[in-house]
């Protein structure tokens, strides 16, 4: 029997099973083919809109897609047509926890686990939504909770490992910290190496380590304060960096073999990433290498700052440098980052003038600031993190939320203030209002989950005092 024919246009209208159609949605979703799911999954709900499943997954698309609120809205639909499985009710409380729905996140993920006790994802997701909560013990029973079921989950073990360290567990936490680079999607350390990870035993005169400055710029500042240890069990050292950093470390740590493209490596025997140097010197809470500075502004670069900003700002007045945004693909920056307009107040501050050492998109928000203190944007100037550093030391304060400038203050020991999210990152701890890594930081924390007005309320009456003080 022949196929039907479409009254408008003519052409055959094939009859598919929709169970047929299902599958194949679910084909494409599994291969990240999302705009092929897409495409089919409208048509599909043109003809079905009321069908949980499909609903389903184009909240999850939206969720790969970074757009979280439609994911919200599409799943909820979803959920209401029948979607409820143990993984559907998982997916909507990560989309929920993305979006700071904490509470109605916690209730799903319950949900899941009475529907499907012996799933680890569902003990896992709680873990990742009581770390929002600021939750420790909790977050560390589910993640081994997880484990228990799971052995092999790396993202169970990160989260417990984060967890840990945030607790001040430091033994345990290095290790499971060690699972990072397991994390299905996670950037790779290195290109596949048949040489092992270094375990911190001495080397050979003849023997080249490899360390590889991973993670974060933040990241790289902070564990560079262990180069000295690994220097002392390796006198042949290759350092594999980004070219931003690449002077910085050059000129501290210098007559080592830099390279910033992995095709520049020169033969070595073992190699580790910096943020795996902890775990290798058996630091604990109390034996953090602390001595500061460890990093130095570089002569030449801060004279030629002390110079321009003597030109560019009022004198008499207190300097201020700010930073209000981070890198905008970190996982955490939706937490952590925000606009310059929400430190309006600042601006009213009598005495202090503004220098915004904000790099990246946000630092265009510098342009519509109108506040009465003065505000000069450095972002086009500012071509290195020599010349960040330059500025910094330049300065009576940094204010800045938890992004590399704060680190590189702190290695300077110059005063800094960071302002942190209720969930912090795990080297913040939990209640300090000081840094065990860095005694010149000062540390102003949420008491809410991304609530940041009492946060700059504190600082803005704070400001106020220092900017009053000799």
């Amino acid at each position: 029997m022949s196929a039907a024919l479409s009254a408008q246009t003519g052409t055959p209208m094939v009859p598919v099973p929709l169970p047929e159609l299902l599958a194949v949605a679910r084909e494409y979703v599994d291969a990240a083919r999302y705009d092929a799911a897409d495409r089919l999954l409208n048509h599909i709900l043109a003809a079905a809109p009321r069908h949980g499943e499909m609903l389903h997954l184009k909240g999850f698309i939206a969720f790969k897609r970074n757009r979280f609120d439609e994911a919200a809205v599409l799943m909820e639909q979803g959920l209401a047509a029948g979607a409820g499985a143990p993984r559907q009710l998982c997916n909507l409380a990560e989309v929920y926890r993305l979006v700071g729905r904490l509470d109605e996140g916690i209730t799903l993920v319950r949900r899941a686990q009475a529907l499907a006790p012996t799933d680890a994802v569902a003990h896992f997701n709680e873990s990742m939504l009581r770390y929002e909560r600021l939750e420790p013990e909790q977050c560390i029973r589910a993640a081994r909770r997880a484990i228990a079921l799971k052995p092999d989950m790396p993202e169970a073990h990160m989260r417990l490992g984060q967890t840990l360290l945030l607790s001040g567990s430091y033994a345990e936490g290095w290790e499971e910290y060690e699972w990072r680079y397991q994390i299905a999607g996670a950037q790779p350390l290195m290109p596949k190496t048949d040489k092992p990870q270094w375990n911190g035993v001495p080397l050979r005169d003849d023997q080249t380590l490899l360390l590889v400055a991973d993670q974060g710029y933040g990241d790289v500042v902070m564990f560079a304060r262990y180069l000295p240890w690994a220097l002392s069990r390796a006198r042949s050292v290759a350092i594999a960096t980004s070219p931003e950093l690449k002077s910085l470390l050059e000129r501290h740590f210098p007559g080592l073999h830099y390279v910033t493209r992995w095709d520049d490596c020169p033969p070595y025997v073992a190699y580790c990433p910096f943020s795996g140097l902890p775990r290798l010197h058996f630091t604990r809470a109390d034996s953090i290498p602390a001595q500061v500075p460890y990093l130095t502004a570089e002569a030449g670069k801060l004279a030629l700052w002390k110079q321009r900003l003597d030109v560019m700002l009022p004198q008499g007045m207190k300097r201020v440098g700010l930073a209000w945004a981070g890198r905008p693909t970190h996982n955490n920056d939706r937490n952590r980052s925000m606009s310059l307009d929400m430190l309006a107040s600042f601006g009213r501050v009598p005495g202090i003038a503004l220098v915004a050492l904000q790099k990246g998109p946000a630092a265009a928000q510098a342009d519509a600031w109108r506040g009465p203190a003065p505000l000069i944007a450095l972002d086009a100037q500012l071509e290195s993190f020599e010349d960040t550093a330059a500025v910094i030391e330049c300065l009576d304060l940094l204010v800045c939320v938890d992004t590399s400038v704060g680190h590189i203050a702190g290695a300077l020991n110059r005063p800094a203030w960071i302002m942190m999210p209720f969930a912090p990152d795990w080297r913040w701890l939990t209640t300090r209002t000081d840094s065990l890594w860095y005694p010149s930081l000062r540390l102003f924390r949420q008491d809410t989950p991304r609530s940041w007005e009492p946060v700059i309320g504190a600082v803005a009456a704070e400001l106020a005092a220092f900017a009053a003080s000799p």
